[in-house]
């Protein structure tokens, strides 16, 4: 009885993973509740935002477990801990797996200004502080972007790391370079490149040491043209792992025949910032590839690679510029290649509106739709509109409509929009964002946006939309509930 007991416990702190207050409530319950908890609770402490009174509570927690040596050690440095705190009944520390060094950096920051340490110190207590994850845990998850140098990189923690988050500085590519040595079990991997950085010996050398990389994020940080001399390196190592990676992004247009070794590639994500030259990549085929999302890479070379797909693509995102649109075949190529297709985002212009409509009328499992608006006045909505009241498959009822600036606030036809929701009716509720990338509102922006919202109001009421918002905040693509922020000692 007491394992059934243990079994329910379990499934009931699962369903509570997100809601901060009552994992703490089940703190108190009772002992058995305490001790399931806890792991929960302590296995990303920073998974919720913290406050500084937080901050200082998890420091003492972790200088709780310094041996007295080490105590006698910091004194000698000057740092006298007056902790009152004593070692928990369990070890918090255990079951530790997500480690975000600039939140502890900032933690630490937070302690000694508390403790009026003096701040010269901090490098001291994060070392000390390392010494006690390397005794007492294993991470799973390490983010690299700290100011400090507290890791040698060869610290036992890190031995079953499975996710690196870093970036091209000096100090971080020797880390990577020593957790090269360290591990190879590293299966999630993502960089931030810096333009001006050439530090990425490290990281190169961790690429090639994995056995089982499977996702690769490169972030392009400046939104530069990248050099060759970065990037190819950094292809190059990628394709000596290429029969175990199935998810890349990269920021630059690749410069060597990368994809041609990604045979089991199932999602890529490619953000360009050059529009010449892709004619190598032309003849690309992705067989098992499931996710695409392209930003301002040439679509005949999307197109061509659609079409190589087998029909194994769900998600597509492509946003692209009008000039480089070839008469309509990027879209072609989706309704003809992809029969499988649950998401769409894509800049659309009205001289594709006959192509879009019958990507509508070929795609009867679409579930939902983004329209992005790269330019004002590139869209007829009236026409758009009417498109979508007629050949929405039955299966469509997520839309976000995307626009670059606030001034295609008024350009969005709200008679259109009306009529559109009238004819909603007899299916499913419909989930609806409209929002603009920028931030800033003039008066009749706002006039404008404001009868929008009455009217959307107007059909939640009457349950033809199930929910609707019209700002950007937590809009992912083909994510159509809000993300919300948490905070400790709210």
């Amino acid at each position: 009885m007491s394992k059934l007991n243990k079994d329910v416990i379990s499934l009931i702190l699962k369903e509570l993973y997100d809601m901060r207050n009552t994992l703490y409530s089940c703190l108190l319950v009772d002992r058995t509740w305490y001790e399931m908890t806890v792991p929960i609770l302590w296995k990303n402490p920073f998974r919720f935002h913290l406050k500084e009174k937080a901050h200082i509570i998890i420091i003492n927690v972790i200088l709780s477990y310094l041996p007295e040596e080490s105590r006698v050690n910091l004194r000698n440095q000057g740092i006298e801990l007056i902790n009152t705190y004593q070692q928990p009944l369990l070890n918090y520390i255990s079951f530790w797996r997500y480690l975000n060094l600039a939140v502890l950096e900032k933690m630490i920051e937070t302690f000694v200004t508390d403790t009026n340490i003096n701040q010269s110190k901090i490098h001291i207590i994060g070392l000390e502080i390392m010494n006690i994850f390397n005794r007492n845990t294993k991470f799973y998850f390490l983010c690299n972007y700290s100011r400090y140098n507290f890791t040698s990189g060869t610290e036992l923690c890190f031995s079953e790391l499975v996710y690196l988050r870093c970036t091209s500085t000096q100090d971080s590519s020797i880390l990577a370079g020593r957790l090269a040595i360290l591990n190879t079990s590293i299966k999630k991997l993502n960089f931030d490149i810096l333009y001006f950085s050439t530090h990425n010996c490290g990281i190169i050398k961790l690429i090639e040491g994995q056995k089982n990389l499977n996702e690769v994020k490169f972030y392009n940080k400046y939104l530069v043209t990248l050099k060759e001399y970065i990037v190819r390196p950094l292809e190059e190592a990628l394709i000596k792992c290429a029969d175990t990676i199935q998810y890349l992004k990269i920021d630059w247009k690749p410069v060597t025949k990368l994809f041609s070794h990604l045979v089991n590639l199932i999602s890529l994500e490619i953000h360009a910032f050059c529009h010449k030259n892709w004619n190598h990549l032309e003849k690309i085929s992705l067989p098992h590839l499931k996710y695409l999302k392209a930003h301002y890479v040439p679509s005949k070379i999307l197109a061509s690679l659609i079409e190589n797909t087998k029909g194994n693509l769900i998600e597509i995102s492509i946003i692209y510029d009008q000039s480089d649109d070839d008469e309509g075949r990027l879209i072609h190529a989706i309704y003809q290649n992809c029969p499988n297709l649950n998401y769409l985002k894509l800049s659309l212009f009205s001289e594709n509106f006959s192509e879009f409509e019958n990507l509508l009328i070929n795609c009867q499992i679409l579930n939902g739709l983004e329209i992005f608006c790269v330019h004002d006045n590139q869209i007829n909505w009236k026409i758009l509109f009417e498109i979508l009241t007629r050949s929405t498959p039955i299966s469509l009822f997520k839309f976000k409509f995307i626009y670059s600036t606030f001034n295609s606030y008024l350009n969005i036809d709200l008679e259109s929009l009306n009529l559109f929701l009238d004819n909603w009716k007899d299916r499913s509720s419909m989930l609806l964002q409209i929002f603009s990338s920028g931030s800033m509102l003039n008066v009749e922006q706002k006039q404008h946006l404001l009868k929008l919202e009455d009217l959307l109001q107007k059909y939640k009421t009457k349950g033809v939309i199930k929910n609707y918002n019209t700002n950007n905040f937590g809009s992912e693509d083909f994510e159509w509930i809000q993300c919300k922020l948490h905070t400790l000692y709210d």
